[in-house]
């Protein structure tokens, strides 16, 4: 019995250390067992036509709802990307959806990804005159346009813009993280 303790002991370190290793190391088998990549071509699309980035926007799918296309936000945030529906109506407007219905349209994926891809590709274009522009985009997007504008009037000319909320600060450093594990682990799906 002390054996078979002692055997199960060595067994149970060698797991964690292995897992250790693994989250470590992170292989691409990993990845792809820890960050799905459902709706790739509805993904991969929408970043096409919005010139994003694939993993991009997998990595912000992966972040704001785990590709669960039915998830919903406390703030009432809706589907793949998490767009609110006062958002997603304005999206519409600008993309000539005159017909949109926020209750069924955000729960659509391709709809949902669309104008979450309209979004994020307005983000980037309004704040790519910042040295960290790409960042502010991601902050826009998790905290809202008026704090990060807001952020931008409150530092000085030339200074760099800081992201004062830890909790979106995180948000920005996850996405572009797992962004470059999407990109490695899923290049010939996302790119090919």
């Amino acid at each position: 019995m002390k054996r078979l303790a002692i055997v199960l002991a060595v067994l149970a370190v060698a797991a964690l250390g292995a897992f250790a290793v693994l989250r470590d190391e992170q292989p691409n088998w990993w990845v792809r067992l820890w960050y799905p990549l459902d709706y790739r071509a509805v993904v991969v699309g929408n970043a096409r036509l919005y010139h994003l980035d694939p993993a991009l926007v997998a990595s912000v799918i992966y972040q704001e709802s785990r590709f669960d296309a039915t998830a919903r936000s406390d703030a009432g945030a809706v589907g793949l990307m998490q767009l609110l529906p006062d958002t997603a109506r304005g999206i519409a407007l600008h993309t000539g959806g005159g017909n949109f219905h926020p209750a069924t349209d955000l729960l659509n994926p391709d709809l949902n990804v669309r104008y979450g891809c309209w979004y994020l590709r307005h983000l980037r274009q309004k704040y790519s005159v910042y040295e960290n522009g790409d960042e502010l985009a991601l902050a826009a997007y998790n905290a809202g346009q008026a704090n990060v504008d807001r952020w931008i009037a409150d530092t000085p000319a030339g200074g760099t813009v800081k992201v004062p909320f830890p909790e979106t600060r995180d948000y920005v450093a996850d996405v572009e993280r797992v962004e470059a594990l999407y990109r490695r682990a899923y290049h010939s799906e996302l790119y090919g």
